[in-house]
């Protein structure tokens, strides 16, 4: 082989090489910004590939790091399970690879007990995180350590406690920098201030939460925000200030994404009135999502299927209204009517609408043709939400 080809493929290799190393923490940050866009299933997908990639390099530090990300998002998706696989990670990270568990080991730990909600022992691992960051003297292990005290200790009711493990943080972020978790911290913050009722003094803090989410532009994080928001209106009395903010927050959170939230949230705004038993109704349309439920069906997801969704939503509208061919394509396709052109158009499109949302195409229950025209069944029970 000629030195000009053996330098080729030495570069090739060193290539493949530096590829590897970067590899698992380019797939960590395309999961942390999954995460962040609330698209959690696939967040999940790229960090357990980070997670594989760290694992296999001995990165255990990287390893740690996505362990605990994967932990917000499984609790999230009430994904048990997953959450009592992640502590036998670590066991076999202590047990196989003989690591020793550092302060992310423990606070990891910790976050898994709470979110078990054994709370005594989430205490016991994020004490043991934070004494051993401090004896390693590692300033952001020593935040996520007290972080996550501040948020057991509110979680137990201790609201005293978990506010001087916040101002400690406070002293912290003046010399340390972490965006995300002083995000988190002061979100904390606002809660615990609601608890006591001091409903003011957390609506200002969670207005300054609402200015740093304008620049880390944090999706997940905004959709807690207005919870949090419509929460403190809630128990201060102004429930009007409540469902606004509450729906704000359902009608931009993923169910399938946010399942424990958006069940929870849910739960709330049923509370306040603000919201109907679907279950009642033949066809929900939601403008928000731009998806449509149907009793039997289910969810119709009509993405990108923009003259299908004017076209129903025209129908939905005006349950028993017959729309003539020269109606339907001056609203739907914002053209004069021209039979040659036209015709075959509107044909095809009732035909696919039919197939999207009739629980049986060959007898349609919704969607019909009069002498002039088509219409949907005024017998529909149609709710716009």
């Amino acid at each position: 082989m000629s030195d000009k080809a053996k330098a080729v493929l030495s570069s090739h290799a060193a290539a493949s090489e530096i590829k590897e190393i970067v590899a698992p923490d380019s797939l960590f940050e395309l999961g942390k910004l999954y995460s962040e866009r609330c698209d959690f299933v696939t967040g999940i997908s790229k960090l357990e590939q980070a997670a594989k990639g760290y694992y296999q390099q001995k990165q255990f530090t990287g390893y740690l790091k996505s362990l605990n990300l994967l932990l917000r998002m499984y609790a999230e998706m009430e994904n048990h399970e997953a959450i009592d696989d992640t502590k036998e990670r670590l066991q076999d990270l202590v047990l196989k690879e003989k690591v020793k568990l550092n302060a992310k080991s423990f606070y990891t730990l910790g976050l898994c007990a709470s979110y078990k909600q054994q709370y005594k022992t989430a205490l016991e691992y994020l004490e043991k995180s934070l004494a051993q960051a401090l004896a390693d003297d590692n300033k952001e292990d020593i935040c996520y350590a007290i972080n996550g005290l501040a948020l057991v200790y509110t979680l137990l009711g201790r609201y005293d406690d978990a506010l001087k493990e916040i101002y400690n943080l406070q002293v912290f972020f003046q010399v340390l920098p972490v965006p995300d978790l002083e995000l988190s911290s002061q979100m904390l913050n606002g809660h615990i201030l609601r608890k006591m009722g001091k409903y003011d003094q957390a609506l200002e803090v969670f207005w300054r939460c609402y200015d740093q989410l304008k620049s880390q532009k944090n999706l997940y994080m905004y959709i807690l925000l207005l919870d949090a928001m419509g929460t403190t209106f809630h128990e201060m009395g102004d429930n009007d200030m409540a469902r606004m903010y509450m729906n704000l927050a359902r009608r931009t959170a993923d169910p399938e994404n946010l399942r424990y939230f958006t069940r929870n949230l849910e739960a709330k705004i049923e509370k306040l009135g603000g919201v109907h038993d679907e279950s009642k109704y033949d066809l929900v349309f939601h403008a928000s999502t731009n998806s449509v439920v149907e009793k039997k069906r289910g969810r119709i997801d009509f993405k990108n299927q923009f003259i299908l969704m004017d076209m129903l939503r025209l129908f939905l509208q005006h349950p028993g209204s017959v729309y003539s061919k020269e109606s339907l394509v001056k609203q739907v396709w914002r053209q004069e009517y021209d039979p040659q052109v036209h015709d075959n158009k509107i044909y095809v499109t009732i035909k696919r609408l039919r197939k999207m949302i009739e629980p049986d195409f060959d007898k349609p229950k919704y969607i019909f043709r009069a002498k002039n025209g088509y219409y949907l069944s005024k017998d529909t029970r149609v709710l716009i939400d």
